[in-house]
């Protein structure tokens, strides 16, 4: 029988030590994918997101608990998420094609396979005619479309975005967003999104989970129940005007967290 869940975080915990002494970054976090879903990850600085990515991507190892890809023990190995950080990390010396099919070098593939990958990407999603570009001669937005790219073409069905669109101005970010949902849209991955911004979160997601203060863990998962696509007349609803003010309102209550409790809105 397969699993219902793509990917599962069960009772994570992350204990640090320094100088001697341990701190706690996350605890007891449990978090279950269906495959195919958008989550976003909100909460306040320190409370976690990235260490919980590290922990997925398998970077770090949890203090305890588990990291389940279709119900195989993934703990601490590395290859088997496509992840991406807020900065483009595009090597300078590269051209946007060789950068992009970057990943698929480091797995060992032909060059010729490896661009016969990348082209039907690079013509689809906004980047033809600037495959044999340097990053410096492109924009922000475009210098984060070709990380992104990159991070698709890896070739996993999970992938981790770290705030990709946090540096850009609103205008871009939101041109950045749809072209995300296109590709989601169209290649079926699963996606884990860390943003700080709550329109964003409820723009992009299905599911939004919420992360208290440090020692960081799960106040509440909401599963956003808003038509898709959405647009600028979704963002001025009702709906979605009181799930960002609920969402506002469990960032702000510190003291009162609602742990694993679920909500549909």
């Amino acid at each position: 029988m397969k699993d219902p869940y793509k990917l599962e975080i069960l009772h994570s915990t992350k204990i640090f030590k320094k100088n001697g002494k341990e701190f706690v970054a996350l605890k007891d976090t449990t978090l279950q994918i269906p495959e195919g879903r958008f989550i976003s990850i909100i909460g306040p600085s320190g409370c976690g997101k990235s260490t919980l990515f590290n922990i997925i991507a398998g970077l770090i190892k949890p203090t305890y608990g588990q990291v389940l890809l279709d119900g195989q023990d993934i703990m601490g190995k590395t290859g088997h998420v496509g992840y991406m950080l807020q900065k483009d990390l595009l090597l300078p010396w590269r051209t946007i094609l060789e950068n992009i099919v970057l990943g698929l070098e480091v797995k060992g593939g032909k060059r010729k396979d490896n661009i016969a990958k990348a082209m039907p990407l690079i013509n689809k999603y906004g980047l033809k005619g600037f495959e044999n570009h340097y990053p410096n001669e492109l924009s922000g937005g475009m210098r984060q479309r070709a990380a992104l790219l990159r991070t698709v073409l890896y070739d996993s069905e999970i992938i981790l975005l770290d705030e990709p669109f946090g540096a850009l101005d609103a205008q871009t970010r939101l041109m950045m967003q749809n072209w995300l949902l296109q590709i989601w849209a169209d290649l079926k991955k699963t996606i884990l999104f860390v943003t700080h911004d709550i329109d964003e979160a409820i723009y992009l997601s299905d599911d939004i989970y919420v992360l208290s203060p440090r020692p960081g863990r799960l106040k509440t998962k909401i599963t956003v129940d808003l038509p898709r696509p959405r647009t600028a007349e979704t963002m001025s609803s009702t709906s979605y005007v009181e799930l960002k003010q609920l969402l506002l309102a469990l960032l702000k209550d510190e003291d009162n967290p609602e742990d694993n409790r679920q909500r549909i809105i």
